[in-house]
């Protein structure tokens, strides 16, 4: 498929559902060759392969937890593999809840800390030296607004998307002189079918958003695509959208 991202090739992590899924096809409607990574989601990472090869497009689906290094490390190879390179990274794996401070169990911190900071840690280290040898790469990192405004029952996501912030601030910097960019897409509240969200979200969608809306996948997909281009090589830092409140 030819398209202005033409030859380069993405690791898209928690793609085969939701946001993920829509990301991974935007960016393969543009000519990148996309690897849709997964855990548990086999049969939407099947049919999200299936849909970008229907369009003329090249995916593979790799499953893996981004929060287990050797399954980031083989989940790089396969790509290494399969399209020679990788230059885009998308870190979207993420778990979202709702619950009280004083029922957030130790063993739910870490499973919402695990693929957020871990898993973003990991594929980054492993995907880099690619980058670097390439000459260019681009990182895009899922934030959420909830980091910077702060919501009630939220604290554990709240703490894992301000750490990947300011991950992502420290090696925008870091990485720069290779020609790698690093930026944290920061979507408000989004359109998406995930159960949590959904019940949360039900009945005020478009409650204090400046749109009287909440943001679609697409949009969210959109401005990663325009994050991991190579005419965005001079945005560092952090890109944001808001279209709803805190997520």
């Amino acid at each position: 498929m030819a398209g202005a991202m033409a030859g380069e090739v993405a690791i898209v992590t928690g793609a085969g559902i939701n946001t993920g899924a829509v990301i991974a096809t935007a960016l393969a409607r543009e000519g990148t060759a996309v690897v849709v990574n997964y855990r548990n989601a086999n049969a939407g990472a099947a049919a999200t392969v299936a849909q970008i090869d229907a369009a003329g497009g090249r995916a593979i689906a790799v499953q893996g937890d981004v929060t287990k290094l050797d399954d980031v490390i083989r989940l790089v190879a396969r790509t290494v593999e399969a399209f020679g390179t990788v230059s885009i990274l998308v870190n979207n794996a993420n778990v979202r809840s709702y619950r009280p401070l004083m029922e957030i169990t130790p063993e739910e911190w870490r499973e919402t800390l695990g693929p957020t900071l871990d898993g973003s840690f990991f594929c980054i280290q492993a995907c880099v030296p690619h980058m670097r040898k390439l000459g260019h790469g681009a990182i895009v990192n899922i934030g959420g607004s909830s980091a910077h405004s702060g919501r009630p029952n939220r604290c554990h996501v709240a703490a894992a998307k301000a750490g990947l912030a300011g991950m992502t601030g420290a090696l925008a910097s870091e990485l720069a002189p290779d020609n790698i960019t690093v930026n944290c897409v920061v979507p408000g509240r989004i359109d998406t079918p995930r159960k949590a969200a959904a019940a949360h979200n039900a009945g005020s969608a478009g409650h204090g958003s400046p749109m009287g809306r909440s943001a679609s996948q697409q949009e969210i997909a959109n401005l990663v695509r325009s994050c991991a281009a190579t005419s965005a090589a001079s945005c560092l830092g952090r890109c944001s959208t808001r279209t709803a409140p805190p997520t």
